[in-house]
Protein backbone atom coordinates (compact mmCIF):
# COMPACT_ATOMS: atom_id res chain seq x y z
CA UNK A 1 0.00 0.00 0.00
CA UNK A 2 2.87 2.26 1.05
CA UNK A 3 4.54 1.90 -2.68
CA UNK A 4 1.29 2.61 -4.49
CA UNK A 5 0.58 5.38 -2.49
CA UNK A 6 4.39 6.76 -3.62
CA UNK A 7 3.43 5.94 -6.92
CA UNK A 8 0.16 8.17 -7.10
CA UNK A 9 0.33 12.26 -8.08
CA UNK A 10 -0.85 13.53 -4.78
CA UNK A 11 1.90 15.61 -4.26
CA UNK A 12 1.66 19.75 -5.61
CA UNK A 13 4.38 20.77 -8.47
CA UNK A 14 7.93 21.87 -7.12
CA UNK A 15 8.93 24.99 -7.87
CA UNK A 16 11.97 23.42 -9.97
CA UNK A 17 8.90 21.30 -11.81
CA UNK A 18 7.12 24.49 -12.42
CA UNK A 19 10.30 26.08 -13.90
CA UNK A 20 10.99 23.42 -15.85
CA UNK A 21 6.86 23.19 -17.22
CA UNK A 22 7.53 26.99 -18.00
CA UNK A 23 11.35 26.39 -20.27
CA UNK A 24 9.36 23.62 -22.36
CA UNK A 25 6.51 26.42 -22.80
CA UNK A 26 3.89 24.63 -20.78
CA UNK A 27 2.26 27.17 -19.22
CA UNK A 28 -1.40 28.03 -18.04
CA UNK A 29 -3.54 29.35 -21.14
CA UNK A 30 -7.05 30.51 -21.20
CA UNK A 31 -8.82 31.15 -24.50
CA UNK A 32 -11.85 32.80 -22.82
CA UNK A 33 -9.97 35.39 -21.42
CA UNK A 34 -8.51 36.06 -24.83
CA UNK A 35 -11.35 36.51 -26.03
CA UNK A 36 -13.01 38.70 -23.57
CA UNK A 37 -9.58 40.93 -23.18
CA UNK A 38 -9.53 41.32 -27.24
CA UNK A 39 -13.54 42.19 -27.49
CA UNK A 40 -13.05 44.52 -24.15
CA UNK A 41 -10.12 46.46 -25.64
CA UNK A 42 -11.48 47.14 -28.70
CA UNK A 43 -14.99 47.60 -27.71
CA UNK A 44 -12.88 50.32 -25.49
CA UNK A 45 -10.97 52.10 -27.15
CA UNK A 46 -14.33 52.45 -29.65
CA UNK A 47 -16.04 53.50 -27.42
CA UNK A 48 -13.23 56.12 -26.44
CA UNK A 49 -12.41 57.04 -30.10
CA UNK A 50 -15.76 55.85 -31.52
CA UNK A 51 -16.78 59.85 -32.63
CA UNK A 52 -13.25 60.28 -34.03
CA UNK A 53 -13.41 57.09 -35.56
CA UNK A 54 -17.06 57.53 -37.53
CA UNK A 55 -15.95 61.17 -38.57
CA UNK A 56 -12.75 59.66 -40.14
CA UNK A 57 -14.71 57.13 -41.65
CA UNK A 58 -17.24 59.17 -43.04
CA UNK A 59 -14.79 61.39 -44.90
CA UNK A 60 -13.08 58.37 -46.24
CA UNK A 61 -16.03 57.12 -47.89
CA UNK A 62 -17.08 60.53 -48.98
CA UNK A 63 -13.64 60.84 -50.77
CA UNK A 64 -13.56 57.45 -51.70
CA UNK A 65 -16.73 57.65 -53.89
CA UNK A 66 -15.51 61.20 -55.20
CA UNK A 67 -14.25 60.68 -58.82
CA UNK A 68 -12.39 62.77 -61.13
CA UNK A 69 -11.98 63.22 -65.04
CA UNK A 70 -8.13 63.08 -64.50
CA UNK A 71 -8.00 59.51 -62.95
CA UNK A 72 -10.16 58.11 -65.63
CA UNK A 73 -7.48 59.22 -67.89
CA UNK A 74 -4.61 58.51 -66.07
CA UNK A 75 -4.31 55.24 -63.99
CA UNK A 76 -1.19 56.73 -61.77
CA UNK A 77 -3.70 59.31 -60.40
CA UNK A 78 -6.08 55.92 -59.16
CA UNK A 79 -3.13 54.20 -57.81
CA UNK A 80 -1.91 57.21 -55.75
CA UNK A 81 -5.34 57.98 -54.59
CA UNK A 82 -6.10 54.26 -53.53
CA UNK A 83 -2.65 54.36 -51.57
CA UNK A 84 -4.15 57.72 -49.75
CA UNK A 85 -6.98 55.79 -48.69
CA UNK A 86 -5.42 52.43 -47.32
CA UNK A 87 -3.21 55.05 -45.34
CA UNK A 88 -6.04 57.30 -43.88
CA UNK A 89 -8.26 54.29 -43.57
CA UNK A 90 -5.15 52.33 -41.33
CA UNK A 91 -4.62 55.50 -39.34
CA UNK A 92 -7.90 55.86 -38.31
CA UNK A 93 -7.93 52.00 -37.40
CA UNK A 94 -4.78 52.21 -35.47
CA UNK A 95 -6.08 52.89 -32.13
CA UNK A 96 -8.37 49.79 -32.14
CA UNK A 97 -5.37 47.57 -33.55
CA UNK A 98 -2.84 48.92 -30.88
CA UNK A 99 -5.92 48.28 -28.05
CA UNK A 100 -6.19 44.98 -29.95
CA UNK A 101 -2.50 44.05 -29.73
CA UNK A 102 -1.84 45.19 -26.38
CA UNK A 103 -4.86 43.00 -25.05
CA UNK A 104 -3.26 40.16 -26.34
CA UNK A 105 0.30 40.90 -25.06
CA UNK A 106 -1.53 41.67 -21.68
CA UNK A 107 -3.72 38.32 -21.24
CA UNK A 108 -0.35 36.03 -20.35
CA UNK A 109 1.07 37.63 -18.01
CA UNK A 110 -2.69 37.73 -16.16
CA UNK A 111 -2.13 33.86 -16.08
CA UNK A 112 1.67 34.02 -14.54
CA UNK A 113 3.76 35.85 -16.97
CA UNK A 114 5.53 35.79 -20.78
CA UNK A 115 7.38 33.00 -21.54
CA UNK A 116 9.48 32.59 -24.68
CA UNK A 117 10.78 29.46 -25.07
CA UNK A 118 12.62 27.51 -27.90
CA UNK A 119 11.24 24.04 -26.96
CA UNK A 120 8.25 25.31 -27.78
CA UNK A 121 9.01 26.46 -30.60
CA UNK A 122 10.89 23.31 -32.03
CA UNK A 123 8.64 20.97 -34.31
CA UNK A 124 7.23 18.23 -32.75
CA UNK A 125 5.97 15.16 -34.93
CA UNK A 126 4.44 13.13 -32.51
CA UNK A 127 1.48 15.31 -32.63
CA UNK A 128 0.72 14.54 -36.16
CA UNK A 129 0.10 10.81 -34.87
CA UNK A 130 -3.21 10.34 -36.12
CA UNK A 131 -3.81 7.54 -33.09
CA UNK A 132 -3.11 10.14 -30.65
CA UNK A 133 -4.93 12.85 -32.31
CA UNK A 134 -8.09 10.22 -32.14
CA UNK A 135 -7.01 9.97 -28.07
CA UNK A 136 -7.09 13.74 -27.59
CA UNK A 137 -10.41 13.91 -29.13
CA UNK A 138 -12.00 11.78 -27.33
CA UNK A 139 -9.63 12.61 -23.73
CA UNK A 140 -11.43 14.38 -20.66
CA UNK A 141 -9.83 17.56 -21.98
CA UNK A 142 -11.58 17.52 -25.52
CA UNK A 143 -14.70 16.65 -23.46
CA UNK A 144 -14.29 19.59 -20.89
CA UNK A 145 -13.63 21.85 -23.61
CA UNK A 146 -16.32 20.70 -25.62
CA UNK A 147 -19.36 20.87 -22.46
CA UNK A 148 -17.69 24.89 -22.13
CA UNK A 149 -18.08 25.62 -25.67
CA UNK A 150 -21.64 24.75 -25.36
CA UNK A 151 -22.14 26.51 -22.19
CA UNK A 152 -20.51 29.50 -23.92
CA UNK A 153 -22.90 29.38 -26.53
CA UNK A 154 -25.86 29.03 -24.20
CA UNK A 155 -24.65 31.92 -22.09
CA UNK A 156 -23.92 33.82 -24.86
CA UNK A 157 -27.57 33.17 -26.29
CA UNK A 158 -29.13 33.72 -23.80
CA UNK A 159 -27.56 37.32 -23.07
CA UNK A 160 -28.26 38.42 -26.52
CA UNK A 161 -31.64 36.94 -26.20
CA UNK A 162 -32.06 39.24 -23.07
CA UNK A 163 -31.02 42.40 -24.77
CA UNK A 164 -33.64 41.71 -28.31
CA UNK A 165 -36.54 40.79 -25.89
CA UNK A 166 -35.91 44.22 -23.37
CA UNK A 167 -35.43 46.39 -26.58
CA UNK A 168 -37.58 44.65 -29.36
CA UNK A 169 -40.10 48.05 -29.02
CA UNK A 170 -37.35 50.42 -29.71
CA UNK A 171 -36.51 47.40 -32.46
CA UNK A 172 -39.83 47.56 -34.18
CA UNK A 173 -39.71 51.52 -33.70
CA UNK A 174 -36.56 51.53 -36.38
CA UNK A 175 -39.25 50.91 -39.12
CA UNK A 176 -41.08 54.20 -38.82
CA UNK A 177 -38.22 56.37 -37.41
CA UNK A 178 -36.17 58.65 -39.97
CA UNK A 179 -33.07 57.40 -40.81
CA UNK A 180 -30.72 59.87 -38.71
CA UNK A 181 -33.09 58.79 -36.17
CA UNK A 182 -32.56 55.40 -36.66
CA UNK A 183 -29.05 55.07 -37.46
CA UNK A 184 -28.60 56.40 -34.08
CA UNK A 185 -31.32 53.98 -32.37
CA UNK A 186 -29.61 51.05 -34.21
CA UNK A 187 -25.81 52.23 -32.74
CA UNK A 188 -28.02 52.40 -29.30
CA UNK A 189 -28.93 48.94 -29.64
CA UNK A 190 -25.55 47.97 -30.76
CA UNK A 191 -23.51 49.27 -28.05
CA UNK A 192 -25.79 48.16 -25.84
CA UNK A 193 -25.88 44.26 -27.29
CA UNK A 194 -21.47 44.80 -27.62
CA UNK A 195 -21.82 45.74 -23.32
CA UNK A 196 -23.82 42.32 -22.74
CA UNK A 197 -21.57 40.07 -24.51
CA UNK A 198 -18.66 41.25 -23.20
CA UNK A 199 -20.25 40.86 -19.85
CA UNK A 200 -21.48 37.34 -20.47
CA UNK A 201 -17.52 36.89 -21.70
CA UNK A 202 -16.50 38.09 -18.62
CA UNK A 203 -18.75 35.55 -16.57
CA UNK A 204 -17.06 32.98 -19.10
CA UNK A 205 -13.64 34.19 -18.01
CA UNK A 206 -13.99 34.07 -14.69
CA UNK A 207 -14.94 30.65 -14.48
CA UNK A 208 -12.29 29.32 -17.10
CA UNK A 209 -9.81 30.78 -15.36
CA UNK A 210 -9.61 29.74 -12.06
CA UNK A 211 -9.96 26.25 -14.08
CA UNK A 212 -7.45 26.52 -16.00
CA UNK A 213 -4.84 27.17 -13.41
CA UNK A 214 -6.32 24.23 -11.15
CA UNK A 215 -5.94 21.79 -14.53
CA UNK A 216 -2.22 23.08 -15.04
CA UNK A 217 -0.76 22.58 -11.16
CA UNK A 218 -3.46 19.25 -11.48
CA UNK A 219 -1.41 17.86 -14.34
CA UNK A 220 2.18 18.94 -12.63
CA UNK A 221 1.64 17.22 -9.53
CA UNK A 222 4.54 14.14 -8.98
CA UNK A 223 4.52 11.09 -6.92
CA UNK A 224 6.37 11.19 -3.46
CA UNK A 225 9.30 8.96 -4.83
CA UNK A 226 9.43 11.85 -8.04
CA UNK A 227 9.96 14.34 -4.56
CA UNK A 228 12.37 12.36 -3.27
CA UNK A 229 14.70 11.71 -6.89
CA UNK A 230 14.12 15.21 -7.18
CA UNK A 231 15.47 16.34 -3.62
CA UNK A 232 18.23 13.83 -4.34
CA UNK A 233 19.37 15.53 -7.28
CA UNK A 234 19.25 19.17 -6.32
CA UNK A 235 20.70 18.52 -2.87
CA UNK A 236 22.46 15.40 -3.22
CA UNK A 237 21.76 11.86 -1.87
CA UNK A 238 21.65 12.37 2.26
CA UNK A 239 23.41 8.57 2.41
CA UNK A 240 26.36 10.57 0.07
CA UNK A 241 26.27 13.40 2.21
CA UNK A 242 26.14 11.11 5.52
CA UNK A 243 29.27 9.85 4.44
CA UNK A 244 30.86 12.71 3.78
CA UNK A 245 30.17 14.37 6.70
CA UNK A 246 31.49 10.76 8.54
CA UNK A 247 34.54 11.46 6.86
CA UNK A 248 34.64 14.92 7.29
CA UNK A 249 34.63 14.15 11.01
CA UNK A 250 37.34 11.48 10.35
CA UNK A 251 39.60 13.99 9.19
CA UNK A 252 38.83 16.77 11.53
CA UNK A 253 39.65 13.53 14.63
CA UNK A 254 42.74 12.55 13.30
CA UNK A 255 43.92 16.72 13.08
CA UNK A 256 42.86 16.72 16.85
CA UNK A 257 44.44 13.28 17.97
CA UNK A 258 47.37 14.52 16.28
CA UNK A 259 47.76 17.62 18.59
CA UNK A 260 47.71 15.60 21.65
CA UNK A 261 51.34 14.74 21.44
CA UNK A 262 52.50 18.55 21.24
CA UNK A 263 49.71 19.18 24.43
CA UNK A 264 51.16 20.12 28.10
CA UNK A 265 48.80 17.60 30.03
CA UNK A 266 45.40 16.31 29.57
CA UNK A 267 42.87 16.92 31.95
CA UNK A 268 40.62 13.90 32.80
CA UNK A 269 36.98 12.72 34.37
CA UNK A 270 39.06 10.33 34.89
CA UNK A 271 37.35 7.80 32.08
CA UNK A 272 34.51 9.72 30.70
CA UNK A 273 35.95 12.97 29.70
CA UNK A 274 39.61 14.10 28.43
CA UNK A 275 40.74 17.70 27.90
CA UNK A 276 43.89 18.55 26.12
CA UNK A 277 45.64 22.04 27.14
CA UNK A 278 48.56 23.77 25.73
CA UNK A 279 50.24 26.68 26.77
CA UNK A 280 52.91 29.16 25.24
CA UNK A 281 53.55 32.39 26.74
CA UNK A 282 55.17 33.67 24.19
CA UNK A 283 52.39 33.30 21.63
CA UNK A 284 49.81 32.73 24.01
CA UNK A 285 47.17 34.70 26.16
CA UNK A 286 45.35 31.65 28.15
CA UNK A 287 46.07 28.03 27.51
CA UNK A 288 43.95 26.74 24.52
CA UNK A 289 42.32 23.06 23.90
CA UNK A 290 43.73 21.26 21.19
CA UNK A 291 42.05 18.44 21.73
CA UNK A 292 38.58 17.17 24.00
CA UNK A 293 36.52 13.91 23.57
CA UNK A 294 34.20 11.53 25.72
CA UNK A 295 33.91 7.73 26.30
CA UNK A 296 35.97 5.82 23.19
CA UNK A 297 37.73 9.37 21.94
CA UNK A 298 38.82 10.73 25.59
CA UNK A 299 40.48 6.83 26.26
CA UNK A 300 42.27 7.27 22.84
CA UNK A 301 43.14 10.81 24.02
CA UNK A 302 44.59 9.06 27.36
CA UNK A 303 46.41 6.45 25.70
CA UNK A 304 48.20 8.83 22.84
CA UNK A 305 48.68 10.71 26.07
CA UNK A 306 50.62 7.88 27.78
CA UNK A 307 52.89 7.05 24.69
CA UNK A 308 54.05 10.65 24.61
CA UNK A 309 54.55 11.12 28.35
CA UNK A 310 52.28 13.82 28.67
CA UNK A 311 51.28 14.35 32.04
CA UNK A 312 47.47 12.76 32.52
CA UNK A 313 45.24 14.64 35.57
CA UNK A 314 42.59 13.21 36.92
CA UNK A 315 40.25 16.53 38.23
CA UNK A 316 36.44 15.80 37.17
CA UNK A 317 34.95 18.80 37.70
CA UNK A 318 37.43 20.80 35.51
CA UNK A 319 37.34 18.01 33.17
CA UNK A 320 33.51 18.69 32.90
CA UNK A 321 33.20 22.59 32.77
CA UNK A 322 36.39 22.15 30.07
CA UNK A 323 34.63 19.94 27.88
CA UNK A 324 31.11 21.81 28.14
CA UNK A 325 32.31 25.39 27.50
CA UNK A 326 35.72 25.54 25.58
CA UNK A 327 35.91 24.51 22.10
CA UNK A 328 38.79 23.31 20.32
CA UNK A 329 41.59 25.67 19.30
CA UNK A 330 39.84 28.18 21.35
CA UNK A 331 41.70 29.56 25.03
CA UNK A 332 40.04 28.70 28.01
CA UNK A 333 37.13 30.37 29.17
CA UNK A 334 38.19 33.55 31.53
CA UNK A 335 36.51 32.20 34.51
CA UNK A 336 38.30 28.82 34.66
CA UNK A 337 41.52 30.81 34.77
CA UNK A 338 42.16 30.26 38.12
CA UNK A 339 41.60 26.57 38.10
CA UNK A 340 43.66 25.80 35.07
CA UNK A 341 46.75 27.91 36.38
CA UNK A 342 46.84 25.46 39.46
CA UNK A 343 47.19 22.63 36.25
CA UNK A 344 50.07 24.45 35.08
CA UNK A 345 51.67 25.23 37.73
CA UNK A 346 51.61 21.59 38.30
CA UNK A 347 53.07 21.02 34.95
CA UNK A 348 56.12 23.16 35.32
CA UNK A 349 56.88 21.55 38.44
CA UNK A 350 56.66 18.08 36.63
CA UNK A 351 59.39 19.72 33.91
CA UNK A 352 60.97 21.26 36.34
CA UNK A 353 61.54 18.23 37.90
CA UNK A 354 62.25 15.81 34.83
CA UNK A 355 65.13 18.51 33.83
CA UNK A 356 67.50 17.72 37.42
CA UNK A 357 65.93 20.24 39.91
CA UNK A 358 65.21 17.70 42.52
CA UNK A 359 65.45 20.39 45.48
CA UNK A 360 61.69 20.01 45.98
CA UNK A 361 61.29 16.29 45.25
CA UNK A 362 58.61 14.83 43.10
CA UNK A 363 55.37 17.65 42.87
CA UNK A 364 52.27 16.28 44.65
CA UNK A 365 49.44 16.21 41.81
CA UNK A 366 46.60 18.89 42.77
CA UNK A 367 43.36 17.14 44.61
CA UNK A 368 40.47 18.66 44.52
CA UNK A 369 40.82 21.45 41.83
CA UNK A 370 37.43 23.63 42.15
CA UNK A 371 35.53 25.10 39.70
CA UNK A 372 33.15 28.20 39.89
CA UNK A 373 29.69 27.49 40.29
CA UNK A 374 27.25 26.64 37.58
CA UNK A 375 30.14 25.53 34.95
CA UNK A 376 30.13 22.06 36.37
CA UNK A 377 27.67 20.26 34.23
CA UNK A 378 28.10 17.20 36.61
CA UNK A 379 26.90 19.21 39.95
CA UNK A 380 24.30 21.20 38.04
CA UNK A 381 22.83 17.47 37.37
Amino acid sequence: MAEESDLERTEPASARRLEQAREDGNVPQSRELMAFMVLAAGGGTFWVFGGWIAQRAADLVRHGLSFSRAAAFDTSVMREGAFDLSVAAFVFAAPIFVAIIAAIAATPLLMGGWILSPKAMQIDLTRMDPVKGVGRMFSWQSIAELVKAILKALLIGLVLFWVVRYEQDSLFALISQPIEVGLASFSRLLFLSFVALIAGLALIAAIDVPFQLYQYHDRLKMTREELRQESKESEGDPQLKARIRSQQREMARGRMMAEVPKADVVVTNPTHFAVALKYDGDRMQAPVVVAKGINLIADRIREIAGENAVPLLAAPPLARALYRHAEIGDPIPASLYTSVAEVMAWVYQLKAFASGDRRLGAPEAPREISVPPGLDPGSAA
